[in-house]
């Protein structure tokens, strides 16, 4: 039986997953790239994992990928992106705090996604309608909640919008913390966790219009119902960039006025 779209990414994803956690714990040779950013064998070896499920099944489609860059044909409109470790840093200072990402474009519009949890054995996916989580092989649907209080603040540079505004900023703000607790994990599985419930909230400056790292969180949170924009509340890979991304109207509202706020005392308007 033919493989769907959404389950294509999740077993994808898994591939990906079973690499990044059997090379857990082990020697890993890295690969320079930019200023303080590096790929370890773990990346490199998990995206030919995911990369050969992707031609076998769909040998047509186009794919994007963090190592190998833009492979394939792609002149049917289909493009995957893939990240095949995201917090490649923690990985490699042995803090189990990672994902591995993949998600399907068509026609530039995201449509399935799903992010693997390696360490948790979770998979957060979605088939451009509902979001669910996959445990043990049991899917359970994701529901977004604010419940929590936290949010998470991506502190990883660039930072296209400072002087002006700062992420870091936020966690001295008398504002927000007298109602949020922030959290930094440095991987965009906290992407998937605001659409799982888990975090009321996530935070970050740079771009995100064809990053790998970013899309299938994304696709999971607009899924569950999350409130998805740019930080000055425009659509996403417009305007100032950036991500603000809430369980709920009530926090986006919050988030976007203590961004706002900086964006006011720096003379710049959005």
């Amino acid at each position: 039986m033919a493989l769907s779209d959404a389950e294509l990414a999740v077993t994808a994803a898994q591939r990906g997953a079973a690499v990044v956690l059997a090379r857990y714990g082990t020697t890993l040779a890295r690969t320079a790239k930019a200023a303080g950013d590096f790929a370890t064998v773990a990346d490199i070896e998990a995206e030919q994992a995911i990369l050969r499920v992707l031609r076998e099944v769909r040998p047509g489609d186009q794919v994007l990928a963090e190592e190998s860059g833009r492979t394939g044909a792609g002149d049917n409109g289909r493009t995957w992106l893939v990240d095949p470790l995201c917090g490649t840093l923690n990985y490699a200072a042995r803090t189990m705090l990672a994902s591995v990402n993949v998600a399907l474009r068509v026609d530039g519009t995201p449509t399935v996604a799903a992010c693997a949890d390696p360490f948790a054995a979770e998979v957060f996916w979605t088939d451009g309608n509902q979001a669910r989580v996959r445990r043990d092989g049991r899917d359970e649907p994701m529901e977004p909640s604010a419940a929590s209080g936290l949010v998470e603040v991506n502190l990883d540079p660039p930072h296209p919008n400072a002087p002006v505004f700062r992420a870091v900023r936020l966690l001295a703000e008398p504002d927000f913390v007298a109602r949020f607790r922030p959290r930094v994990v440095s991987t965009t599985l906290a992407v998937a966790w605001v659409a799982a419930g888990r975090r009321a909230g996530y935070v970050t400056d740079g771009p995100v219009g064809d990053s790998v790292h970013f899309a299938a969180g994304l696709a999971l949170c607009r899924a569950a119902g999350c409130v998805v924009t740019g930080l000055a509340g425009q659509p996403p890979r417009t305007g100032v960039g950036g991500l603000l991304v809430a369980a709920d109207e009530e926090t986006h509202e919050a988030l976007s006025g203590l961004v706002a706020r900086q964006f006011a005392a720096g003379h710049t308007r959005f």
